[in-house]
């Protein structure tokens, strides 16, 4: 049986995962709520292993290591989504690293992905990661497409457009809900277009 692999990502309105802001957004652009972030911790309550590429471990790592215990970084899903096993794939990185129950993977992240949704005896995760992500939806590797979509527009601040030259995708919308009357989360399976 091949492990089922999700693409997890919050994203603008607009479709930018992140943004260059002097921190007027602040984290979830301001918009989190309970029913969110109650969804957040049940979601990663479930069994299942974390895949990260070398720059989102990086970021995750770097932002964790300069919060404090009280800061929404250390929101109670963030602490159980680091507490999952991972895998790093990345050709620059070495371990060990400081996250727990995590190990590099060197090679094609295609290849390294493919065997670990044959060898997983647990669904496969990724939050962020676009770069990553994109080359392994263009591989028909990536079962859902999971979008928490936040109730903003960044067309000046946006940073990184999530889909940025990702292959053309149909999409299935397989689950859908609102949290906190305004944040829509969407699940989609994507199917390479053509």
């Amino acid at each position: 049986m091949t492990a089922t692999y999700t693409f997890d990502i919050f994203s603008s309105l607009d479709g930018y995962g992140s943004y260059n802001s002097p921190g007027d957004w602040g984290g979830y652009w301001g918009k989190q709520g309970p029913e969110l972030l109650d969804r957040r911790f049940a979601l990663y309550g479930e069994e299942q292993r974390m895949v990260y590429g070398a720059n989102t471990y990086r970021a995750f790592a770097q932002m964790l290591a300069s919060s404090t215990e009280e800061s929404e970084v250390r929101d109670p899903w963030v602490t159980r989504m680091r507490n999952l096993p991972a895998t790093v794939v990345s050709t620059t990185l070495q371990g060990p690293l400081d996250w727990p129950d995590a190990t590099v993977a060197s090679g094609d992240p295609v290849d390294i992905v493919a065997r670990l949704k044959q060898e997983s005896p647990v669904p496969l995760r990724s939050h962020g990661s676009l770069s990553l992500n994109r080359a392994l939806m263009a591989a028909g590797l990536v079962d859902r497409v999971q979008v928490t979509i936040f109730p903003v527009l960044t067309g000046r601040t946006g940073a990184e457009p999530i889909f940025k030259g990702a292959a053309d995708f149909d999409l299935e919308l397989i689950e859908h809900r609102t949290l906190d009357g305004h944040t829509q989360e969407l699940i989609y399976r994507p199917t390479l277009h053509g």
